[in-house]
């Protein structure tokens, strides 16, 4: 199985809730299924595709899951990700910080 590196841009899910933890006056078709959680992130440490890992998201979040995707890209055409442009945010404030 392949070795994501540290740093990579990657996709994980997790499970939030459980069907029987869920609020009771939701629709049927709604508590009937877990609530789940995808987000997507810088890897924190070197992993393999579906272990439990750490990603450190666009916001600065810290979050953890199951890894589902490496280097996931926007379904809406925009291609792959671009990361010059994800490390715009950093950057920005490093400057802003420096004046």
């Amino acid at each position: 199985m392949e070795q994501v590196n540290k740093g990579t841009w990657v996709e994980i899910h997790r499970i939030l809730l459980q069907p029987e933890e869920r609020s009771d006056r939701l629709p049927e078709d709604s508590k009937s299924v877990p609530y789940e959680m995808r987000a997507r992130g810088f890897l924190l440490e070197e992993a393999l595709l579906n272990d439990e890992v750490t990603i450190k998201t666009l916001s600065g979040r810290v979050i953890s899951g199951r890894l589902i995707q490496i280097e996931p890209c926007y379904e809406h055409s925009y291609g792959p990700p671009v990361y010059e442009l994800l490390n715009i945010g950093d950057e920005e404030k490093r400057m802003l910080e420096t004046k």
